[in-house]
């Protein structure tokens, strides 16, 4: 993982954008203050709220078959993470995002 980057007098980049996310400034305002490409706001912001969540504390079990996790693992290992966390970040992100419908596309009808 990266070293923190301090920003605008904040610890990190991600302290930036919250701060700034919070003051009411629109991703295209704080991208520009910071230098940094409006996308990679939304990505801190997106990020910033999944990490709240403890990962396994009060969860519950998901199977997945095993070919599917062998699927994962060169991805996992780019990021340093478990085959489980790669797979719980994916599962959060498709949540939190709204994007089920984009992701299956079976018109909710499966």
């Amino acid at each position: 993982m990266p070293a923190p980057v301090p920003t605008l007098g904040y610890p990190t980049r991600t302290a930036a954008v919250q701060a700034l996310a919070a003051n009411g400034l629109h991703t295209s305002e704080i991208a520009r203050r910071i230098g940094i490409e409006e996308k990679s706001v939304s990505a801190l912001l997106c990020s910033a709220r999944r990490t709240k969540r403890p990962a396994e504390k009060n969860g519950r079990t998901v199977l997945f078959p095993i070919d599917i996790l062998d699927a994962l693992r060169i991805a996992a290992a780019k990021r340093n993470i478990s085959v489980n966390e790669l797979a719980r970040r994916i599962v959060e992100a498709v949540a939190d995002d709204g994007l089920i419908d984009a992701v299956l596309d079976d018109g909710g009808t499966e």
